[in-house]
C-alpha cells in the first residue's frame, strides 16, 4: 500500500481552497456530494490532505462542512478550545512528517465555551479538575488582554488571543521551525462566525 509523499497543493493554494469552500458554504452553495465508491477505494490506498486543521470540539463548527471539503481533503484535530497538548502536538507532527500537509490552520470560533470558562477562571471561578487542566492550556494566551473591555469585546479579543496562543505554541516546535525555514509549511489562524458561517482569517 503506497502513501503519497508530496502534497498536491502549495500552502497558498490550500488556503485559497479553504476560502473558496467557506464562501460556497456561506452562499448556501456547498457541494456535499454523495461519496462515490471509487473515491473510497482510492482513499483506502492512502491519504493526501491539503490542510491540517486544529479546531474546537464545538458541534456547531464542523470543519469539513464549514470549508465545503470532501473525504480525504482535510486532516482534522478537534479538542475543546482548540488547545495544544502533547497528544495534539503528536498528531500534528504526524501530519507534518508523514502527510506533509503544506497548510496548518488553527480554527477558533465566536462564543467558545472553553475560552469563556478560562475568562471566568481568571476571576476565580472553579471547574472540575480535568476541565481546569484544559483551561490551564488557555490562560497563558489571555494574559495580555486589555483591561476594562466590555464583555462582548473581551470575549472577541479572548477568542482571537487563544487562536494566536495556539499558533505560537505550534511555531515553537522544532519541526515547525525547520519546515517554515524550508518554506514547506504555512500556519494561519481563523475565527468562525457562528451566525454568518464566515471564517475570518486573522492577519
Amino acid at each position: 500500500m503506497s502513501t503519497p509523499t508530496h502534497p498536491m497543493y502549495t500552502a497558498d493554494e490550500a488556503l485559497a481552497r479553504l476560502v473558496a469552500g467557506n464562501e460556497r458554504f456561506v452562499r448556501g452553495e456547498a457541494r456535499f456530494p454523495t461519496v462515490q465508491k471509487e473515491l473510497l477505494a482510492a482513499l483506502a490506498k492512502g491519504q493526501r490532505p491539503y490542510a491540517t486543521i486544529v479546531g474546537c470540539s464545538d458541534s456547531r463548527v464542523p470543519p469539513e462542512l464549514v470549508f465545503d471539503a470532501g473525504f480525504g481533503e482535510l486532516f482534522i484535530v478537534r479538542v475543546a478550545g482548540n488547545v495544544i497538548s502533547p497528544e495534539v502536538l503528536g498528531t500534528l507532527q504526524y501530519a507534518g512528517v508523514h502527510l506533509r500537509t503544506p497548510l496548518f490552520v488553527v480554527l477558533g470560533h465566536e462564543g467558545c465555551g472553553a475560552v469563556n470558562a478560562a475568562l471566568a477562571a481568571k476571576q476565580g471561578a472553579q471547574e472540575p479538575a480535568r476541565i481546569a487542566l484544559l483551561l490551564d492550556n488557555i490562560l497563558p494566551g489571555l494574559r495580555d488582554l486589555p483591561p476594562g473591555l466590555a464583555p462582548d469585546m473581551e470575549m472577541r479579543a479572548a477568542v482571537e488571543a487563544n487562536v494566536r496562543w495556539s499558533m505560537h505554541q505550534l511555531l515553537e516546535t522544532p519541526e515547525a521551525k525547520v519546515r517554515r525555514d524550508e518554506g514547506k509549511m504555512k500556519l494561519v489562524g481563523g475565527v468562525y462566525e457562528l451566525e454568518s458561517g464566515r471564517v475570518r482569517f486573522l492577519p
